[in-house]
């Protein structure tokens, strides 16, 4: 059996799984994801034997097959002398049949041996924390980038906090670039953990001047709506710039502000309250 398909509560469990069925470790095979699983479904995985470890597990499938043959055939014993005679003849050959059977068993014990020890290295690479996954994704990516960028992370109760350092031009466009990390950072951490928290990048203190500059904006557009009794359609923002435009003016009583579009492209409007 080269190939199997196994299914798990989570990605783990399923490789897991396939990879007991096929009795091989995970450095020898080939992983291919077929569900990544969710609420109300299993994980499912299909593992197959890498080709350039095939012909050792083919070999191992046909010697444990030659010994299931032989467990078959019957044992002719008409009488005691052809007995005696049968076993002489047969002597050497179940010699090497126990040998065979002995190797076999052996090479299974130490393949269940080593399954924990490898089981247990994923387990303590998983049992990073998010904080260092965190660290270790943005350091690496700024690496191959060939930036020479600082990071400094502090884990808080709602969300892990980064500041980039050093490297204003990793913001981008209206901080684009710096979003774009943000949720490549966020994807990565959660990879295996959908309860992770959510990643929040600054880069050189940019996040609090943009605050400041959307709350002078929103203030700006609220006037000039009481004045025109006009609404003011806004350019498209983030979830958490359009949250600030609505905090900046929840205190205006003829003014509600309110979002219209689809993401990216979703964006908000000011207007004057009605009055009956």
């Amino acid at each position: 059996m080269l190939e199997v398909e196994a299914t798990g509560k989570n990605l783990e469990q399923a490789i897991q799984n396939a990879l007991f069925e096929l009795k091989a470790p995970r450095e020898d095979c080939d992983i291919k994801i077929l569900d990544e699983g969710g609420f109300f479904r299993k994980a499912k995985v299909r593992v197959s034997i890498s080709p350039d470890e095939v012909e050792k597990y083919q070999n191992r499938d046909k010697k444990r097959e030659d010994i299931k043959i032989e467990e078959k055939q019957p044992k002719i014993t008409e009488n005691k002398d052809e007995t005696t005679k049968q076993e002489d003849v047969n002597e050497e050959p179940q010699q090497e049949q126990e040998e065979n059977i002995e190797e076999v068993v052996e090479e299974e014990k130490t393949e269940k041996e080593e399954q924990p020890t490898k089981i247990e290295k994923q387990k303590k690479s998983d049992a990073r924390s998010e904080i260092e996954k965190a660290k270790d994704f943005l350091n690496g990516l700024l690496n191959k980038l060939s930036l020479t960028a600082e990071v400094e992370l502090k884990e808080e109760d709602d969300a892990i906090y980064g500041d980039i350092k050093n490297y204003s031009d990793i913001i981008g466009y209206r901080g684009e670039g710096l979003n774009a990390l943000q949720y490549l950072c966020t994807v990565y951490v959660a990879k295996n953990d959908r309860h992770a928290k959510p990643i929040r990048l600054d880069c050189d203190g940019y996040r609090k001047r943009r605050e400041g500059s959307l709350i002078a904006l929103a203030q700006r557009m609220a006037r000039k709506v009481q004045k025109t009794h006009s609404s003011v359609k806004l350019e498209p923002m983030t979830p958490a710039e359009r949250r600030v435009i609505h905090m900046a003016l929840a205190d205006y009583e003829d003014i509600e502000t309110f979002s219209k579009g689809e993401e990216p492209h979703r964006y908000m409007i000011i207007r004057e309250i009605e009055k009956n």
